[in-house]
């Protein structure tokens, strides 16, 4: 198989969650752990850190990995999902593994696969492993799928645990209520490794503050960070907070020996597109008309985009919107601002929301537009309407996002 037909086995034949749902959703790591052990248990060769949370993970993962490569560290990266290109999801360096990689990788494990009837997920997390062990790295920055306790990447022990924050989303897997969501999270932590944790509340303090005691691992909040302040090429105003659990993080890494001084801080910091090759994080894709893009998808994610939306200057605001079949719009539609031009579309996957449903139930929260048959469709329509002084935002879903990157 060639690459094209490599990926669209692994897309077609086995279950993704991205396009499927449940389907995908494992309830154990066995196959994991046996997928480890059948290819000799790749992760023990490399150090790692491990990064959850309902928002922020992607970025905190970034920026982490930006940091350690300006000290000089052979730097893995490990995230989800992709926008482009599958092989985003696994990088050395920012240097996405190569096309050549992942056929031989499946052509030589397919019959495990097969035979086992792996997820999507197991696999990739295997190759990355794989990939991460034979380019001799120095440490490992792994992004959790989904949720924590169960996610097919915990089965590592990292240098330190982290996690971002705590939101609504998923809950058909991980819960309906902030509780529950921590508990799955709080899943990563181990045994006597210390753990980096981000935003909280009460409800979710608690949980991280008894998970930690009961396996004795140091725990650190990203608010009490005390030194010197950063900023970064990412321009979200949600990545200040990102920023902080990033610089809470290094702080710990700092006492555990690892050797990070503040210039490589602040020029990796600085510097987290051109050395990872993160997108789609308030994303500027033109001027005049200014054109925004951000893979936010839920509550929590959408509401702070929102927050820094409607402060742009603009003459006239277009939203080019999509999501996905299992978001609760009673709770990410009233988000939105009214004043608005809308443009519904529908992402091009099984599970997403067609334009002209989305168009109906987005009018009961006074949202106006017309729906379009694709996310290009959409998005050059509000090309032609926006005048230079207008804004356009492109978002609601991944999905969405990737069409027009």
């Amino acid at each position: 198989m060639d690459y094209r037909e490599t990926l669209d086995w692994m897309f077609a034949q086995l279950p993704m969650y991205q396009r499927q749902g449940a389907s995908a959703y494992k309830v154990d790591l066995h196959n994991t752990i046996e997928l480890a052990a059948y290819l000799g248990n790749p992760h023990n060769t490399f150090k790692s850190i491990h990064v959850a949370g309902t928002n922020g993970k992607g970025s905190t993962s970034h920026m982490l990995a930006s940091v350690l490569q300006e000290v000089g560290y052979k730097v893995g990266l490990y995230t989800s999902p992709h926008l482009k290109d599958f092989r985003e999801r696994i990088r050395v360096n920012g240097e996405v593994v190569p096309k050549q990689y992942v056929i031989d990788f499946m052509h030589e494990h397919k019959w495990y696969f097969e035979k086992h009837h792996l997820s999507f997920f197991e696999m990739t997390v295997g190759m990355a492993f794989q990939y991460f062990s034979e380019s001799d790295i120095d440490i490992a920055i792994i992004e959790v799928g989904l949720g924590g306790r169960l996610d097919s990447t915990n089965i590592i022990t990292p240098e330190v645990s982290v996690i971002t924050n705590i939101g609504i989303d998923h809950i058909q897997f991980l819960g309906d209520t902030l509780t529950e969501i921590a508990s799955e999270k709080a899943g990563i932590i181990k045994d006597n490794i210390p753990v980096v944790v981000g935003e909280t509340v009460p409800e979710t303090k608690d949980v991280f503050k008894q998970k930690a005691k009961s396996c004795g691992s140091d725990l650190y909040w990203a608010n009490d960070y005390e030194g010197k302040q950063y900023v970064s090429d990412l321009k979200g105003h949600y990545q200040e907070k990102n920023i902080l659990t990033v610089l809470k993080t290094i702080a710990v890494l700092q006492k555990l020996g690892w050797d990070i001084g503040t210039s490589a801080v602040e020029i990796g910091l600085n510097n987290v597109v051109r050395n990872t090759g993160l997108l789609g994080r308030w994303q500027i894709l033109q001027e005049s008309p200014k054109v925004i893009c951000d893979t936010a998808h839920n509550e929590d994610g959408l509401g702070a985009v929102m927050k820094q939306l409607i402060k742009e200057n603009y003459k006239k605001l277009h939203i080019v919107l999509g999501m996905v079949r299992d978001k609760d719009l009673e709770m990410i539609l009233p988000l939105f601002p009214t004043v608005a031009k809308y443009y519904f579309t529908k992402p091009d996957i099984s599970r997403g929301l067609g334009g002209k449903e989305l168009k109906e139930k987005a009018l009961k929260y006074n949202l106006i537009g017309e729906n379009y048959d694709s996310v290009l469709e959409a998005y050059n329509a509000a090309l032609q309407c926006a005048t230079d002084k207008d804004v356009i935002y492109v978002g609601g879903s991944t999905f969405v996002v990737s069409e027009i990157i």
